[in-house]
């Protein structure tokens, strides 16, 4: 069997943007407003207009735009990252002890 996902609908704030277009300013989560922060990215598909927000909850959304039936949806959402890179962590993690036998640098 096989299960399609539906986008969310999602209601949206709008300006005309570059060349007239409409950009989103805002958007709707059931009760919750979201401000767009930062228009990461924008594409065109044959039926879709897409824009990648990242929005004031600091979270990345990918929203789509059907002009023909004049509809917006949710087409994707990322949490943003809050915690430190792996690198960081594992560089500490791995620092060769004074004390440990074998190592270079022991005392022993």
């Amino acid at each position: 069997m096989v299960v399609a996902e539906m986008p969310m609908r999602i209601r949206v704030e709008c300006h005309a943007g570059y060349r007239g277009e409409e950009e989103p300013r805002a958007f709707w989560l059931g009760e919750r407003r979201l401000e767009v922060i930062e228009l990461v990215d924008r594409w065109l598909a044959p039926e879709h207009r897409y824009f990648k927000v990242k929005a004031s909850d600091g979270d990345f959304y990918i929203l789509r735009h059907d002009e023909l039936r004049r509809l917006w949806e949710l087409g994707a959402f990322t949490r943003a990252q809050t915690t430190a890179p792996i690198a960081d962590v594992t560089r500490e993690a791995h620092a060769p002890s004074r004390d440990d036998p074998g190592k270079p640098g022991s005392n022993r």
